[in-house]
């Protein structure tokens, strides 16, 4: 049976455009209520029975059977060997990615997040503390695809953070391993890693069992489960995102071939059957072209039919009036992965206000950016870049403000704190500051 990919064709000169497009934007990230309502159950089970209820869990969903959590544990020996035991170009590939996102979250760390204060004129000391998280968690996705680069990407900030403990949880369905994973917790410097996943470790993260312990932010990618999960546990622990299926929208004026184009949507579509894949171009015949490519180029990929359903259900080829017209609909989606696949990337870039992350021009493909580019992937989705922004070394950071007033602060700044507390009607808030001020406080006020 011949696979067919067939995104939908929409133009911009279309009178039912808008009808159309809304239709292929929309995504719900509500679950269906059964999923909700299962995870309610297991996280209620993991909180009640802890270790017991990971061990039901994981035998059930990964059908994989051990005697305890603590035999799902892996070792930093295991880890280390799982590098060892790859091949050398493997090896170097991991160790090159990893040392550019952590040189760039190194550089990132410099830039605004270090402990810094000021005096004012009175001599009262202002400023911020930065401190990192004790402990986070990581999630693995560890179902239709491994993902070590997903490794690299939460546990190297977090690490560059100075996060003190690193736990990694990844499901590993029938108990198969993968070691380019096991080999990247060792080299982001993961602290602790259980081969337990789903909600089950969502809820082990966020309470805590006998054997995993509780952490305070948790962060990584998973299915429907998992990010359900994330959304109950928050507030108990914090989150990065409620992530939803990845995206890929490309603005091409014409000049890039038209089988990059291709394989740059593929390069999502192959994801998720909900991914979505979107083109915009002013070039009508250059969307012809990537069509004939995408028919070409996709009985040859492994994961064809994920491709085609993504692409057929979610996909669209769109033909817009202008470069201009297509940057104003890319700030309306808002998408995950940006590619503005362009001779002149810079002069678009300005127009280009909400992104997860943008890549600019041909050669930047996205993929460049998943594994080893510097920045994270961990990127907002489903219109979230509106107001998010990709995981970063600040999300393992806290900040704490610094106060240290003087003696004339205390006077000048007492003063005012006063008149404004008793205005709010809270009388020891005016005291207190009034205390300070020998010449503000007198009795019976």
């Amino acid at each position: 049976m011949k696979l067919i990919a067939a995104p939908a064709r929409l133009s911009t000169l279309d009178a039912d455009f808008e009808q159309k497009f809304q239709q292929r934007l929309h995504w719900s990230a509500e679950q269906d209520e059964a999923i909700e309502q299962r995870v309610r159950d297991i996280l209620a089970d993991v909180r009640a029975r802890g270790d017991a209820a990971v061990l039901d869990y994981t035998a059930r969903f990964d059908g994989l059977q051990a005697a305890s959590v603590a035999a799902l544990e892996l070792g930093a020996a295991e880890l280390q060997a799982a590098f060892d035991g790859l091949p050398a170009a493997q090896r170097e590939a991991l160790t090159q990615a990893a040392a550019r996102i952590r040189r760039y979250h190194d550089w990132q760390k410099t830039q605004g997040g270090e402990t810094a204060t000021y005096r004012d004129e009175e001599g009262t000391l202002l400023g911020q503390k930065i401190t990192p998280l004790d402990r986070v968690g990581i999630y693995v996705p560890g179902g239709k695809a491994a993902y070590p680069s997903s490794v690299l990407m939460n546990a190297i900030p977090a690490h560059v953070a100075g996060v003190g403990e690193i736990v990694m949880v990844v499901p590993t369905p029938r108990g198969e391993k993968n070691p380019l994973v096991l080999a990247a917790a060792h080299v982001a410097g993961v602290t602790r890693a259980f081969t337990v996943g789903g909600a089950q470790a969502v809820a082990a993260l966020a309470w805590g069992t006998q054997t995993i312990p509780k952490v305070d932010k948790i962060t990584g990618p998973g299915n429907a489960y998992v990010a359900s999960a994330k959304k109950h546990v928050f507030g108990q622990v914090g989150i990065d995102m409620i992530a939803g299926p990845s995206e890929i929208l490309v603005l091409a004026d014409g000049s890039t071939p038209a089988d990059w184009v291709a394989m740059d949507l593929f390069s999502q579509a192959e994801h998720d059957e909900l991914a979505q894949a979107i083109l915009l171009s002013p070039d009508a015949a250059y969307i012809d072209a990537v069509q004939r490519e995408i028919d070409r180029l996709l009985p040859d990929m492994p994961r064809a039919e994920i491709i085609a359903k993504s692409l057929t259900g979610r996909g669209a080829l769109i033909h817009t009036r202008s470069m201009e017209e297509a940057c104003a609909i890319s700030n309306r989606i808002a998408p995950e992965h940006l590619e503005v696949s362009s001779r002149e990337p810079r002069r678009w870039e300005p127009l280009l206000r909400h992104a997860g992350a943008i890549f600019l021009g041909a050669h930047t493909s996205e993929s460049l950016g998943d594994y080893c580019a510097g920045p994270n992937h961990v990127l907002p989705t489903s219109g979230t870049a509106r107001f998010s922004s990709p995981l970063s070394v600040y999300d393992f950071q806290k900040r704490s403000s610094l106060i240290e007033v003087s003696a004339e602060g205390a006077r000048q700044l007492g003063r005012i704190a006063s008149v404004l507390a008793r205005g709010e009607g809270l009388q020891a808030h005016a005291r207190a500051a009034e205390l300070r001020d020998p010449a503000a406080a007198s009795p019976g006020r």
